[in-house]
């Protein structure tokens, strides 16, 4: 597949009147729920396609009631730019991953919460592996 980074690329304008930004904002949803399938084999996401259309619905109805023209512009250039990044491929797994902490299969506690407690567990673990393997 080759990456042409000028396909999903769009001007930056702004919309006219609420109409204008309702039909656009309606066009970027539709762009990113036809997309969802493209993205999970692209990024191999452990999940199926309609989780992920659903974490997009999410991230469009946080925005629902932003009531000023102008930060509705904003949004949908920054939705625009993180189409193009995500359909050229220009993004990693673990990028993509992160608009799903509750499915991730890493989960909340992948980090040791202080030092200590990351030095005891990892010890412990190669004591255990050493005691395996010797006898």
């Amino acid at each position: 597949m080759a990456v042409t980074p000028t396909q999903f690329a769009r001007t930056t304008r702004t919309s006219a009147n609420w109409n204008d930004a309702k039909r656009r904002v309606l066009a970027a949803y539709r762009e990113w729920i036809r997309a969802a399938p493209e993205i999970q084999t692209m990024y191999s996401i452990p999940f199926p396609v309609s989780v992920i259309r659903t974490r997009m619905r999410q991230e469009f109805e946080r925005h629902r009631f932003v009531n000023k023209l102008p930060v509705v512009d904003v949004l949908l250039m920054q939705n625009n730019a993180e189409y193009q990044e995500t359909m050229n491929f220009w993004k990693q797994t673990t990028h993509v991953m992160s608009y799903f902490p509750e499915e991730n299969f890493r989960g909340s506690d992948r980090l040791p919460n202080n030092f200590m407690k990351g030095f005891l567990e990892a010890s412990f673990s190669i004591d255990a592996l050493y005691v395996e393997s010797s006898s």
